[in-house]
């Protein structure tokens, strides 16, 4: 005889209840419960009273959707976005920004105190924009094609890989707007097919621009699958008498049946291989593969407060882990003695080479190609290098175990870690406390408005050894 399921759910699929949503998860999802049991609930923020439908249950938590608000917060706003219920980019237009703020240091705090088990260290008030909107420097745009054949390009629909056709998004730089549709409405003129995932067929897969935030320069990156692109001397003509601020058209093959969007061959097929940019007196040469952060406001708001805990007096030997292009390593070389950086991505640390010499500072850093956790010990014990002060600013995944006990092992002064993942932030601090540091200080810094998304710096200083 089959065993009967048992559930200890209070509610059931379909059931609608009238509840209090009285916290969000991470995501940014309302939770409400019934008589302690769980209903993650989509758009409710805390102190809602709202009749919720059931949509999924498992054993120890559910799914609903808000049927009927019967009593609003006072942080609901109205969502500027007229797509922001369909589009899966932004989870938290619906909170005003000072309520977002104020999630986000939770967040921090949160996963600090509760993963991290660090219930001593300041967490301090999330650094917010002024005008939250417009920031981003970057889009990565799918291409797909309408039900008309035409092209579409958009952002995939929430918990889908359906493609919505867009004209604008609020979070956007304008020029990336008019460059996504500048390149859609150009490609579909010389009838480039669209990728299709099913089939791995068509040509265009992606449309990625960059703006330069100091210089106004505009890349365009055309993701194709395969290296023939139909029409391209047409295509990119038109592009640049549409646009005269496109100073790079570049295409990037990718031919994979994959998520990921970028192949491994990029080649320049017009203008500049870099766009040029300045955040905080640092130049930056950008190439179509680069990380640099999207929102260079926020980036010198970050940086600044790295550079501010890292307390440089001129005469330090400093580790940058995960040194991407060289942006914090150059904040920091300005003030140290030498600044070593370490990246697993070659064409980064090229990048960052170029940069050191575009701010005149190579010979007060050295960068390299390699794992951290492979490259930082052998530095250490081969060439004897010792760092006063160690900074990370690792992936979402943190900082590899065996880069953390190394940090531990050479006994730096001071550590700086930047962070996008609050959870693998405390899980790490942690470790580095049970090694001998203490957190003195954490500065949330929203990157990221109207997402859930929030990077943090945090301060921390070799615990005193104690007297025998």
């Amino acid at each position: 005889m089959a065993k009967k399921q048992h559930t200890d759910a209070p509610v059931q699929k379909n059931d609608v209840i009238t509840a209090v949503i009285e916290d969000l998860t991470h995501e940014g999802d309302g939770v409400a419960k019934v008589d302690g049991y769980a209903l993650f609930v989509p758009y409710g923020l805390p102190g809602e009273t709202a009749q919720i439908k059931v949509l999924k249950t498992k054993k120890g938590y559910g799914f609903g959707r808000i049927i009927e608000r019967i009593e609003e917060s006072s942080e609901r706003t109205e969502a500027p976005c007229p797509i922001y219920y369909q589009c899966g980019g932004c989870q938290l237009q619906h909170m005003t920004y000072d309520a977002q703020l104020r999630f986000k240091h939770k967040q921090v705090q949160d996963a600090i105190t509760r993963i991290g088990g660090i219930d001593n260290v300041p967490v301090h008030r999330a650094i917010g924009m002024e005008d939250p909107w417009r920031y981003r420097n970057k889009a990565q745009v799918p291409v797909g094609t309408r039900s008309d054949g035409h092209l579409k390009a958009g952002f995939f629909q929430k918990r889908s890989h359906r493609i919505m056709d867009m004209e604008s998004c609020i979070i956007q730089k304008e020029a990336n707007d008019e460059a996504v549709q500048t390149v859609k409405r150009i490609a579909d003129q010389y009838n480039i097919k669209a990728y299709d995932e099913e089939n791995a067929r068509g040509t265009l897969r992606h449309v990625v621009t960059r703006q330069a935030h100091t210089t106004g320069e505009l890349m365009i990156v055309l993701v194709t699958n395969g290296p023939d692109l139909p029409h391209k001397k047409d295509i990119v003509r038109d592009i640049t008498e549409a646009m005269p601020n496109v100073t790079s058209i570049m295409q990037n093959i990718n031919t994979k049946r994959t998520n990921a969007i970028y192949g491994e061959k990029t080649t320049l097929i017009w203008g500049n291989e870099h766009i040029y940019d300045t955040i905080g007196g640092i130049s930056f040469a950008i190439s179509a593969r680069s990380f640099y952060q999207v929102n260079p406001e926020q980036t010198k708001a970050l940086y600044d407060k790295a550079l501010e805990y890292a307390d440089l007096r001129g005469n330090e030997t400093v580790i940058d882990a995960y040194c991407g292009i060289g942006t914090i390593s150059l904040f920091l070389a300005r003030k140290a003695r030498h600044v070593y950086g370490v990246e697993s991505i070659p064409e980064a640390v090229t990048d960052a080479k170029r940069n050191a010499e575009l701010n005149k500072l190579d010979d007060v850093t050295t960068f390299a190609v390699g794992e951290a956790e492979e490259l930082v010990p052998w530095w250490h014990q081969a060439n004897g290098l010792q760092p006063d002060v160690f900074v990370v600013d690792p992936p979402r995944k943190g900082c590899d175990e065996k880069l953390l006990q190394t940090m531990i092992d050479m006994q730096p002064e001071k550590i700086v870690y930047v962070s996008c993942n609050p959870a693998t932030l405390a899980r790490d601090l942690k470790i580095l406390e049970d090694g001998g540091y203490a957190a003195q200080e954490v500065q949330p810094v929203d990157m990221f408005p109207q997402t859930n998304h929030i990077e943090s710096v945090t301060w921390l200083e070799k615990k005193a050894e104690k007297s025998v």
